[in-house]
């Protein structure tokens, strides 16, 4: 039974028990975890010692698990609060998209696949919540992290579906989620229309170019187009997803 002790980042949380909760936590160098704490709401000083801070949703942490072998469900016997991230239970649209993308998170990735992208992605997304002005920047960042971490980088600089050449000067592009990237606006069904600002954006971002001074309205666009990719990819619309595609 290995111990593994990990900064982690709490994705899901829910009461088993009276006194016990189970916690699905993004770890560092050992990828997505679910785990058992046993007797982690009881008040008595042992077990304020071991869980010091409380285990909450969205609170980063370094925890202790032992693991079993064959057994889905590991044993959090220690956790060590590091980050509470307060700022975002006084702010409801930085709560909204961290709750996405922990949602978006759990999601995409399998148990026990390690992803320290994704884990530093998440954590730089959660911290520059707390600035209103950069949200859906820092949304757009952790997207494309996300997606390219897991092995969904869209095509974009040539047609995904044909492999021909993009018309640079055409108005507008499409996307075309199955394919996996952008592709000639041919008016077809199963292709998104999407605007030359919006791949310019994306090539800025894919780049690591800055893009401080997209406008909002591109960066919404943009990330709007990367939820409904993720959601394509996922095959299910996500309760949280509506906090960017206002559905629902």
């Amino acid at each position: 039974m290995p111990t593994v002790k990990d900064n982690a980042i709490c994705l899901r949380l829910m009461d088993w028990s009276e006194t016990s909760q189970i916690a699905v936590l993004l770890t560092e160098a050992h990828g997505k975890v679910s785990a058992m704490a046993k007797g982690a709401k009881r008040q008595t000083p042992s077990t304020m010692q071991r869980f010091s801070g409380g285990v909450e949703l969205l609170t980063r942490g370094e925890a202790v698990l032992i693991t079993k072998q064959n057994v889905e469900l590991a044993n959090l016997i220690e956790w060590n609060l590091l980050d509470a991230h307060w700022h975002l239970r006084r702010n409801l649209s930085a709560y909204r998209l961290a709750m996405y993308a922990a949602d978006v998170t759990t999601h995409l990735l399998h148990d026990h696949d390690a992803h320290p992208n994704t884990f530093t992605a998440l954590q730089s997304l959660l911290n520059c919540l707390a600035d209103d002005a950069t949200h859906q920047r820092v949304l757009l960042q952790f997207h494309w992290h996300l997606i390219t971490d897991t092995g969904y980088q869209p095509t974009l600089d040539h047609d995904a579906q044909t492999g021909e050449p993009l018309d640079e000067q055409a108005s507008t592009f499409a996307f075309n989620p199955v394919a996996g990237g952008i592709v000639n606006d041919t008016g077809e069904e199963d292709r998104w229309r999407m605007r030359k600002q919006t791949v310019a954006l994306l090539r800025a971002v894919a780049a690591g170019e800055s893009i401080k001074n997209a406008s909002d309205e591109s960066l919404l666009r943009t990330n709007r187009l990367l939820c409904a990719y993720i959601r394509t990819l996922l095959d299910k619309q996500l309760t949280t997803m509506d906090v960017l595609l206002g559905e629902g």
